[in-house]
């Protein structure tokens, strides 16, 4: 069976997540958006287990399932270095275990807890639970393993179980650097709420046996991942080197001349795009031949709000999106499956801009300094124009 799957999403518990982040939330939003499986994120916060209890039926392995939507224990824990890893855990009676032993002055504060290990130790004391690791959003400049470290095994020692990729990267750009030929890659939306332009911004679908944590797993270890679905890269909040504090956009090596200060007084953050070429092995990408095809998305709802020109969550942007998915299901089938035609029907205006993004002829202002990009219609494409490079004659 094809399954859609979020493996990384936060609670009600992280810091800068919304409280509307519940399982009672969650659940019925993953069905609209069309994912079948979702990560409960924070699973080593007391709290949010006991809610996870209270709120779902027990479905065996490692499975917990709400309103449809059938969810799997995650975790995001920060280590030395300020360095995040994703673990996907086999059962909530794990997670209490493992929550018990980890070190961690906010565990019980903080959906995503903080301790001192090192990647290496990480992996190796919840390897003894049978659960899955890798780095979370591997590339971004604040909490990514690759603003650390220059090669996985310098983090972990031994081979992790996958690589997440985060919002400003994909496989074409990860596929340059040598070591990860071997790595499943997860494309995950790291959502903070749970509105439909955030849970399930990216996704997985996987070939699954059937939905439990067994079969998860041996998707995930022997590359039955059939698709990586996943914003396209420049509207990542990191894809670019910029500021953090205007967001300009500045030339890398003209940051690094300047010591990584604007001329704002701001603090310029290394580009994911930047670093990867920094270690990239390769010009072109270099594709191992288990590597899923990689799809890339741009939320419904942000479509809409550009046409629109209104905020994503506003009544009117929100009525549109209903109304797609109340006729075609899911906000992922409208997307990439339903016919252009039959998008006409209900909304011929969307079906044009759904048009362009299968087309890829949508401009996007990237992103960058920690300020997601932005997406541009053809009356608005010169307003592209005003966001350039700056050089060492226009810093």
């Amino acid at each position: 069976m094809l399954v859609n799957a979020d493996f990384h999403v936060h609670s009600c518990f992280s810091s800068a997540s919304s409280k509307d982040m519940l399982i009672k939330n969650m659940a019925p939003k993953s069905k609209l958006k069309g994912l079948q499986l979702l990560g409960t994120g924070d699973a080593f916060h007391p709290g949010w287990l006991n809610i996870i209890e209270e709120s779902t039926t027990y479905s065996g392995d490692g499975i917990y399932t709400a309103d449809g939507t059938d969810f799997v224990l995650t975790c995001e824990v920060e280590g030395k270095h300020r360095i995040h890893h994703l673990i996907i855990i086999p059962n909530i009676e794990i997670a209490r275990e493992l929550s018990e032993k980890l070190v961690s002055k906010n565990k019980n504060s903080d959906g995503r807890p903080r301790t001192g290990y090192l990647g290496a130790e990480l992996l190796e004391m919840v390897r003894e639970y049978d659960c899955l690791i890798g780095p979370a959003h591997a590339f971004t400049p604040w909490t990514g393993m690759y603003k650390s470290y220059d090669s996985i095994f310098d983090c972990y020692e031994k081979k992790p179980d996958f690589v997440e990729l985060g919002l400003s990267a994909d496989t074409f750009m990860a596929d340059r650097i040598k070591e990860l030929k071997d790595f499943p890659f997860l494309t995950n939306s790291d959502a903070h709420s749970p509105w439909p332009h955030r849970l399930g911004r990216e996704f997985n679908a996987l070939e699954l046996k059937d939905i439990s944590f067994s079969s998860i797993k041996n998707s995930i270890k022997h590359n039955k991942i059939q698709a990586n679905y996943g914003l396209v890269p420049n509207l990542g909040k990191y894809h670019m080197t910029a500021c953090t504090r205007c967001f300009k956009i500045i030339d890398p090596e003209v940051a690094k001349e300047n010591k990584m200060k604007c001329d704002c007084g701001g603090r310029i953050k290394k580009g994911v795009d930047f670093r990867i070429s920094e270690i990239a092995d390769y010009d072109e990408p270099k594709h191992p031949d288990f590597r899923p095809k990689y799809v890339h998305l741009m939320p419904l709802a942000e479509l809409i709000a550009t046409l629109l020109d209104k905020g994503v969550t506003t009544k009117t942007v929100q009525n549109r999106w209903q109304k797609l998915i109340d006729a075609f299901g899911s906000e992922i089938d409208v997307l990439i499956n339903v016919s252009l035609d039959e998008i006409k029907k209900i909304d011929s205006d969307v079906a044009n801009i759904i048009e362009s993004f299968r087309n890829n002829s949508i401009n996007v202002v990237p992103g960058g300094g920690g300020q997601y990009g932005k997406i541009l219609f053809d009356n608005k494409v010169k307003e592209n124009k005003t966001k350039k490079l700056v050089t060492l004659d226009n810093f």
